[in-house]
């Protein structure tokens, strides 16, 4: 199976647009779209992260992560932690607005429509990636506007419409 056709096939896909991050001393923060409820009871939440993302690396070191699921003017922040190269640990923060979870203190971007505390139930090896299976400790969903989306290789907003010539 060819992996660029693989990409190309899922990307028909529409997903939303997530931040997952963790704190203490693994902080860290990074895009992701393979965010999904498992479960309402118990509330369950997973992500996938590729073996390879320094974010695989931060959950392997720690209990908790957060995510916070991006609002449709918020581009500009998936576009900033989808940067491999951009800074590490807190310092990845210092130019986005954020508040620590109230239960685990994990970074929740600000502006997100919905926020979540997990802590790591399960861990799951699924190819080149590990899906994390997380127990929602706290969570918010905040009024107001649609979700960032991503489908065939772009960021999109739900209203959005494409017109073919």
């Amino acid at each position: 199976m060819d992996r660029d056709a693989m990409r190309r096939a899922c990307g028909a896909f529409a997903t939303g647009v997530t931040v997952v991050t963790t704190g203490g001393q693994a902080v860290h923060g990074m895009t992701a779209n393979s965010f999904t409820s498992v479960s309402l009871d118990p509330p369950l939440v997973l992500v996938c992260i590729g073996r390879d993302a320094v974010m695989h690396a931060r959950l392997s070191e720690t209990a908790h992560f957060g995510v916070s699921v991006l609002a449709d003017d918020q581009e500009g922040v998936a576009r900033y932690f989808a940067h491999r190269s951009r800074k590490l640990g807190a310092a990845q923060f210092e130019t986005v607005a954020w508040t620590p979870g109230r239960l685990t203190g994990v970074p929740l971007i600000e502006g997100a429509l919905a926020h979540f505390e997990c802590e790591i139930r399960y861990a799951y090896g699924g190819g080149d990636h590990t899906i994390f299976v997380g127990g929602v400790l706290s969570l918010d969903r905040h009024a107001g506007g649609d979700g960032l989306v991503f489908a065939d290789g772009r960021f999109r907003r739900l209203g959005e419409r494409t017109v073919t010539a």
